[in-house]
């Protein structure tokens, strides 16, 4: 019992951390054609007791900024490892990653932790969020970390994000008295904290009821909106009322990708986006 408690709170932290940077330090520029997210044949492989195993195949994927993309497909089909790659958690066996000017694949361990802090916020599935922290100490714990915000501009800042993502009310409660959406929300506004221009989420509504799944879907679709790069990885494919772009992986290669055509660019961001596909691409090795 004792070592699950250990294990769990090493977890937290480390959701902590991955949205946090404990130093500034330079990093490599890149060229990126005017993407925000250059990935060019990106392959990763594991060596296993029976056999290598390649968990990405030649991956080439381009994203400008401000789009909403969702990474769809069955488990095992390389999604989770896609996400380790865009946020430097892990490093392909070969190919090249350049996000936002960076060419994060040169970087060192530290310069990565930086580079993640100030760049990528991430939502996890679970939420991952400190039990003995207040929802509003939650949110301010990147900011502690990083150090891009004032101490004092902090908890206020908090307050603005909480109040984003609509649950301000909730700001100086402990998160096992919310729910599973309200929950969400927070880690949205955590990863938030530091103002990075790209969110990603591993099946963000995986752990959710439909009606608020939608809820944190639309959410998502408004942070775009406001010029956020959003990107979800998930194993549902009805997402195209939300997203500008479906990318749809099968056993570690982009086998199609989809443009969502957006028939009212005009609509509330609280309601659910009429869309249409366009431009349907079979991605051929």
């Amino acid at each position: 019992m004792k070592n699950h408690f250990q294990n769990n709170r090493r977890t937290q932290q480390q959701a902590a951390k991955s949205n946090a940077c404990t130093e500034r330090r330079p990093e490599v520029a890149c060229r990126s054609g005017g993407n925000l997210i250059d990935m060019r044949g990106v392959t990763k492989a594991y060596e296993t007791a029976a056999g290598s195993f390649t968990a990405l195949d030649n991956i080439d994927l381009q994203i400008e900024a401000g789009k909403f993309v969702a990474i769809v497909g069955k488990s095992g089909s390389g999604k989770s490892t896609l996400l380790n790659m865009l946020t430097g958690i892990d490093r392909p066996t070969v190919g090249e990653v350049g996000i936002n000017g960076t060419a994060v694949t040169t970087l060192t361990e530290d310069q990565i932790a930086t580079w993640r802090g100030r760049n990528i916020g991430v939502v996890f599935q679970f939420f991952q969020l400190m039990p003995t922290l207040t929802v509003i100490e939650n949110v301010m714990m990147p900011m502690d970390f990083c150090n891009v915000y004032p101490p004092l501009e902090r908890r206020e800042r908090a307050l603005v994000l909480l109040e984003q993502v609509g649950v301000a009310d909730q700001a100086d409660k402990f998160p096992a008295k919310l729910s599973g959406g309200q929950q969400q929300r927070v880690a949205i506004a955590r990863a938030l904290a530091n103002d990075p221009p790209i969110l990603v989420a591993d099946e963000p509504t995986g752990n959710l009821d439909s009606r608020t799944a939608d809820d944190v879907l639309t959410l998502f679709q408004k942070l775009a909106d406001s010029g956020k790069t959003v990107i979800i990885v998930t194993h549902e494919r009805d997402v195209a009322s939300w997203v500008s772009r479906v990318v749809t992986l099968t056993d570690g290669r982009i086998v199609t990708e989809k443009q969502v055509l957006q028939i009212d660019d005009c609509y509330s961001p609280f309601q659910t986006p009429q869309s249409a596909y366009t431009n349907e691409e079979a991605v051929h090795a």
